[in-house]
């Protein structure tokens, strides 16, 4: 009976060519200076401050969730504008599927 030759496998390169989501990230932030105002202490208040107001309830599905389930959305696309970043007025409490989904396909259209 003839045995087969163990194959190499070939998943290893195919990850190798993926582009990793956190080099992706890193590479954004230096194109847009304004992404590191999200890593900021007054930011992580902003946000707290903007999902505790809106009881933990989306905007759009008014569904509750929990912190790390929910965004603080700017309601228009701030581009870098800082005083429109900082508004509290311009965010809204947001689900992340209506965030991530509905929401940023509005967006891209508008753009």
């Amino acid at each position: 009976m003839a045995r087969l030759k163990q194959l190499t496998p070939r998943v290893g390169a195919l990850q190798q060519r993926m582009p990793q989501p956190h080099g992706q990230s890193r590479v954004r932030d230096q194109v847009y200076a304004w992404r590191k105002w999200y890593k900021l202490q007054r930011w992580r208040d902003l946000r707290w401050q903007v999902l505790v107001d809106a009881m933990f309830t989306c905007a759009r599905c008014q569904r509750v969730g929990a912190g790390p389930d929910l965004v603080a959305d700017h309601k228009e696309p701030h581009r870098g504008d800082a005083d429109l970043f900082w508004d509290r007025r311009n965010l809204q409490c947001l689900c992340k599927p209506c965030h991530d989904g509905e929401k940023q396909r509005e967006e891209r259209a508008r753009s």
